[in-house]
């Protein structure tokens, strides 16, 4: 039966957002989400036919034309912009595509069984896993763990999720890490790659090869599976910045999709505003030629 509350921004179970993306593969369709940042990305990343929408602080600074690893750093309430970006902007005005809210699950500051209920009540249909520690390694990384604040955090907010009937869909870094969101119960894992390379604000050299992303990613997969054999995988991030990139990627994983954030969002922007604003300035003067002549 259909569930009669769904649309403009209300919410889907957890089962119905798993059935939407089943039906998207049974068409032999790749998956595809995408960060949004701003209503009108959203609202046209929908037109376009994305199956679902993530919303988190990133968002904000990558259309405010700041790099996306600023959602990373301690320049505002990441819970807090994301379920505003949410309320305001994104939800109000999406047909009936679902829409995950990005949580910053080692926020030492919310109980998160709580924020996980104001999340579901806002109308998100599910969960990510951003602004997220899986990212953050070496002396630093050693340092959140000791402290509290480390990405175990997060496999806890997804165990929560799952009991709360909220679809789940996650970043990773390494095999380790997607063993332990298998055991939460994560529906979809992320190989995070990286940041993206390309646009006004990517990265060059801090990311990985093309080979080394699709050995990262199949080594996730492998690994998740050992655990569950119901988990949709998809791609992100790194060298993986086109439709090409992720179809190759595609092609020589188990993966069924991507989600595009700056590679889908922001290079969007850039590449049409810049080609439209040159046209608009090709446009000639007219009959009367130049003022006062």
């Amino acid at each position: 039966m259909p569930n009669p509350w769904t649309g403009r921004g209300n919410p889907y179970t957890r089962e119905e957002v798993i059935e939407r993306l089943q039906k998207t593969i049974a068409r032999e369709e790749s998956i595809i989400a995408a960060g949004a940042g701003t209503g009108i990305s959203a609202k046209f990343i929908e037109k376009g036919g994305a199956d679902f929408l993530i919303i988190y602080n990133s968002g904000r600074f990558r259309m405010a034309g700041h790099g996306s690893t600023a959602g990373l750093m301690a320049y505002g309430d990441a819970n807090a912009v994301a379920m505003e970006i949410g309320e305001y902007e994104v939800l109000p005005v999406v047909d009936e595509i679902p829409v995950l809210c990005g949580v910053h699950a080692t926020d030492p500051r919310r109980r998160m069984w709580h924020w996980l209920q104001q999340v579901k009540a806002m109308g998100f249909s599910g969960v990510n896993n951003f602004p997220t520690h899986t990212l953050v390694d070496g002396h630093f990384g050693n340092v959140l763990k000791e402290t509290g604040m480390h990405f175990e955090k997060e496999y806890e907010m997804v165990a929560l999720a799952r009991k709360m009937d909220l679809f789940t869909s996650v970043y990773v870094t390494s095999a380790e890490q997607a063993v332990e969101m298998a055991k939460a119960g994560a529906d979809s894992i992320i190989a995070h790659a990286g940041t993206t390379i390309g646009g006004s604000i990517g990265v060059t050299g801090a990311v990985c090869s093309m080979d080394d992303a699709v050995k990262l990613t199949q080594e996730i997969i492998d690994a998740a599976r050992s655990v569950r054999d119901d988990i949709l995988f998809l791609t992100h991030g790194g060298p993986i910045s086109t439709p090409a990139d992720a179809a190759y990627v595609n092609e020589r994983t188990d993966a069924v999709g991507f989600v595009g954030a700056s590679s889908l969002e922001r290079m969007g922007v850039e590449d049409s505003i810049t080609e439209l604003t040159r046209e608009f300035k090709r446009i000639p003067l007219g009959a009367t030629g130049p003022i006062g002549v």
